[in-house]
């Protein structure tokens, strides 16, 4: 999704933000029904390896159609109630649609989370170590991103999130747009391709200027979006200008082991906009639709769909706001903690992250760490 969590710096911004992309739930197959609930001090109930969350999934997944028909409901996904059980969570934005939700699902209980759409933030005020150009080698959960992402009067940045093997080389791992969604030569006269720069800071913060940043990795450009379930994109580190033990601002290093997210898990980010902040898993399995551009601002758009995507609480943005997109999203341990999800999308009261799992999978990658 272009410029979702990516900053613009134009005196036209309140208007580009006007024409930002939108984010809702959409359909996936039927299943079956939930199995009885069981005792509500179960600790694995929270995570998606139990059989009764799976059940209530099926419950999401088959119902989403008819929900998502109402334009008021952005969203489906699959969270744990008050009394301990799992549930179906909807994502409102009026109270028409919220006095008309149902309240139970097939014996599901329903809870409601009323937020606005889920689209392109507007810039914050920096926080300086994670803006500023860095020494080399440097440290990630840094402004960052494509040399050349600037078009149409606007310049965009987001974040170099972490260090990923790929066979023999090391990748920084960030999102597809962040690194490579200009695939039109509308404003710039160029696309994304292999082998371009990418720089610290990002353009945002070196005024538009590449001449101002450094080149720290080369694009590896894989056209993640439309055809895969995971924003994301890669760049070859360049010798000796990334620490090669893929450490992150504010966070150190890293366990080369992930770890999958369960509604209630606590978790932190290093980003370029708010920095080192930390927030809960709200829920599991969402699906979204997201529209894209295909320029920094001003490029033609598709849609694209996503299942199965981690939900974040992100109440007035303080977890991830604009700029914030390719943090990685770990787990709130302070010696080497555990990779969960990539952060690519969100509202005031919600933050969207891709399954790590799946991210690798993609690239055929594993976590740089210890």
């Amino acid at each position: 999704m272009k410029n979702l969590f990516r900053v613009r710096t134009t005196a036209l911004l309140l208007v580009a933000l006007l024409l930002s992309l939108g984010l809702w739930g959409c359909s996936r197959e039927q299943a079956a029904a939930p199995a009885t609930p069981e005792t509500t001090n179960d600790a694995a109930l929270k995570s998606a390896d139990h059989a009764n969350v799976r059940a209530v999934m099926a419950v999401q997944e088959r119902f989403t159609p008819a929900l998502m028909a109402d334009p008021d409901i952005i969203g489906t996904a699959t969270t744990i109630g008050d009394d301990g059980q799992p549930a179906v969570l909807l994502l409102i934005t009026s109270e028409r649609a919220r006095a008309g939700a149902p309240k139970i699902l097939d014996g599901v209980p329903v809870r409601i989370l009323m937020t606005d759409r889920i689209v392109a933030m507007k810039s914050t005020t920096p926080t300086v170590s994670h803006t500023a150009k860095q020494t080399a080698p440097i440290q990630l959960g840094t402004s960052g991103g494509w040399r050349y992402d600037l078009a149409n009067g606007y310049c965009c940045a987001g974040t170099l999130g972490s260090l990923i093997q790929v066979g023999g080389s090391k990748r920084i791992l960030s999102n597809y747009h962040v690194f490579e969604a200009d695939i039109v030569s509308g404003g710039n006269s160029r696309v994304s391709a292999t082998g371009d720069p990418i720089i610290q800071p990002g353009l945002i913060d070196i005024g538009c200027n590449a001449a101002n940043g450094q080149d720290v990795a080369t694009l590896v450009a894989t056209r993640a979006l439309p055809n895969s379930n995971v924003d994301a994109s890669t760049a070859n580190i360049i010798s000796g200008m990334v620490r090669e033990d893929g450490a992150i601002l504010e966070v150190g290093t890293l366990s080369a082991q992930t770890v999958a997210a369960s509604v209630g898990q606590l978790v932190k980010k290093s980003g370029r906009t708010t920095g080192l902040t930390r927030s809960k898993v709200s829920a599991l399995n969402a699906t979204i639709s997201v529209a894209y551009e295909n320029e920094c601002a001003g490029g033609a758009a598709f849609t694209k769909t996503y299942t199965g995507q981690i939900v974040i609480t992100n109440s007035r943005s303080k977890f991830l706001a604009g700029g914030d997109s390719g943090s990685l999203l770990i787990e709130d341990v302070t010696t080497n903690p555990r990779a969960v999800g990539l952060l690519f999308a969100g509202s005031t009261t919600t933050a969207i992250a891709n399954p790590i799992g799946q991210v690798l999978s993609y690239f055929g990658a594993t976590m740089v760490g210890n």
